[in-house]
């Protein structure tokens, strides 16, 4: 028995103009918002096809979303993504169930969305739902219901067909509180940290059997809890948004969640059930032990500000459900969690948007679950929005060097890039530290190292013109740039990242990850903070295996599975 895990398609329907009523009926949005964001938006149009295709040829037909179905949850988006499978489960007998995502709902009420979306010109037009943002500056406005992103009671009915209420010939199907799978049934009361400001909400958490022996226990882990003082229940505002809570803000506010999560698990194994739990959010920490490291090297992060504590992996371990499957943070990675005889798995799922685009295939029979991770570098149609991008391009005089990329994956591959250079290096790390990067190379890293005078980012290039050039490998000519895209590489896809990376440079990297550990740093100086950086790129490398592995399901052991005549996709470039 076979099913397919897929994360955060965040689907976005290009053939159709949001509201805009116009004749081209091309809704494209920005490079310059693709550049900054943590995913691609046009993109997902042709790989969400491109990745149901790839689960119908492989003769699965159960296929579990964990988020994130839609690009914001705009009313028009959630139509055209939800039509979308309902055309794979016509045509191809395709069954999906599914969680909410932190894109794919908001609350009670819902929220406004707006976005821009790219003219035959090159310049945008913002279209919005919100009638505030009608007037402003010279940028054409257009005000649309369409989208407006629904709070549960719009989007749980939409996505209805995918668990989330009793479908004919489930063989078992619950929620927390119990058989009734109305929503009005299916709601709890929330309370402000300051116990003043009660609001109810729903929980769209269900447990369905939609094959003998198998049951699958989706968890909405989205948590909206009020914020202090008497605020307006309708505004997004008057909520702390579950984006950065997830499983943290579970133990407080859905306790009733995890006591029934414990009692499935029980009947579970009495009954001999192979029970798969999945939610939006990760259970534990993605960064696998290297959190403190980020943390000294950047501070605060969105990583690191989404992290699951250990209280929050422990209290989900207890429950004995052993194994969940995430989505979220767009990345692949296996993580383990143990506490006396209490153990969890955690498989975090990438996204078709985001680097590395894979998904997870199951194979739930016998006393192991047997994953494999499938990427999708082919997809027909990747570089349909690359017209619009150089003519946006030429007008900003800007650089559309991503649209050079030869496949899917190395589309996402440069974008990861495009991020470093505009988001992460800007936005996440220490100016000092940011302003080294783009001017210094392997070769520079390697003398920094081979000193005892522990150094500041302002002696950096002091010391290395006193220290020479040395006779040194090729690699020590590869810019500092280049590693830095690679260690988020490596963040991002583990195991998977490998078929992107030049062997040769990983072995630099150790080369140097090495000589830094070797040295006895005061803590603060520049060499002990690329000691810190090296350091996590070493705990990438060893970390639980994430393409092709095996659960016991008796021990939580996870071992890994040889993948053989696998296709390395090298990258060809960051610029």
């Amino acid at each position: 028995m076979k099913i397919a895990v897929i994360a955060d398609p965040h689907f976005h329907d290009i053939d159709y103009r949001q509201g805009v009523g116009r004749g081209d009926k091309v809704a494209v949005r920005t490079l310059a918002d693709t550049n900054a964001s943590t995913r691609v938006f046009n993109e997902s149009f042709h790989a969400t096809k491109a990745l149901l295709d790839d689960i119908v040829r492989r003769g699965i037909s159960l296929v579990v979303v964990a988020g994130d179905l839609t690009d914001d949850g705009q009313q028009s988006t959630m139509v055209a993504a939800t039509a979308l499978l309902a055309d794979y489960s016509r045509r191809f007998g395709v069954r999906f169930v599914a969680t909410a995502g932190n894109h794919d709902l908001y609350g009670s009420h819902g929220r406004h969305q707006s976005k821009r979306f790219l003219n035959a010109d090159g310049s945008h037009t913002l279209v919005t739902s919100d009638p505030a943002m009608e007037q402003g500056d010279s940028v054409e406005r257009i005000v649309s219901d369409e989208m407006y992103c629904g709070g549960y009671g719009a989007a749980i009915p939409a996505m209805g067909a995918y668990g989330f209420f009793r479908s004919e010939g489930d063989l078992h199907w619950e929620c927390p509180f119990g058989t009734d799978d109305r929503l009005e049934a299916r709601a709890f009361e929330i309370v402000s940290a300051d116990g003043r400001t009660v609001r109810r909400m729903v929980d769209a958490s269900f447990l369905v059997e939609p094959l003998e022996g198998l049951w699958l226990l989706s968890i909405d882990a989205n948590v909206f809890e009020p914020r202090n003082g008497d605020l307006d229940s309708r505004l997004e505002k008057s909520y702390h948004d579950s984006t950065d809570a997830g499983w943290n803000s579970m133990p407080r506010n859905k306790g009733f969640v995890l006591d029934w999560m414990k009692d499935v698990a029980a009947r579970a194994n009495a009954a001999g059930k192979r029970l798969i739990a999945f939610s939006h959010y990760p259970i534990i920490d993605p960064l696998n032990g290297t959190s403190a490291d980020e943390a000294k090297l950047l501070n605060d992060t969105s990583f690191l500000r989404r992290t699951p504590l250990p209280e929050a992996s422990k209290v989900a371990a207890a429950t004995g459900i052993n194994v969940h499957f995430s989505g979220h943070l767009h990345i692949n990675d296996t993580a383990v969690f143990r506490d006396g005889d209490d153990w969890l798995v955690n498989i975090a799922v990438p996204s078709m948007v985001g680097f590395p685009p894979a998904y997870k295939i199951v194979d739930v029979g016998g006393e192991r679950l047997d994953i494999e991770t499938v990427i999708i570098a082919d997809v027909p149609g990747h570089d349909a929005a690359f017209p619009y991008y150089r003519i946006e391009a030429a007008r900003e005089r800007t650089s559309a060097a991503v649209t050079e990329a030869e496949n899917h994956a190395d589309f996402l591959s440069r974008h990861l890039a495009e991020m470093v250079r505009h988001r992460y290096l800007p936005k996440e790390w220490p100016r000092d530290l940011a302003a080294l990067v783009p001017q210094l190379n392997l070769g520079d890293l390697d003398r920094l190292a081979g000193t005892t005078v522990p150094l500041t980012s302002g002696d950096a290039f002091t010391f290395l013109a006193s220290a020479g050039e040395p006779d040194a490998p090729d690699w020590q000519g590869l810019p500092l740039f280049e590693m830095l895209v690679d260690w988020y590489r490596l963040r991002k896809g583990r195991e998977v990242a490998l078929d992107f990376i030049d062997p040769a440079r990983i072995a630099a990297y150790r080369h140097l990850a090495g000589r830094f550990a070797a040295g006895a740093w005061p803590e603060g100086c520049l060499q002990d903070r690329l000691a810190s950086f090296m350091q996590m790129m070493m705990d990438w490398l060893a970390s639980a295996p994430s393409r092709d592995f095996s659960v016991d399901l008796a021990t939580g052991e996870v071992t890994s599975k040889n993948h053989l005549g696998r296709t390395v996709l090298r990258q060809t470039g960051s610029a």
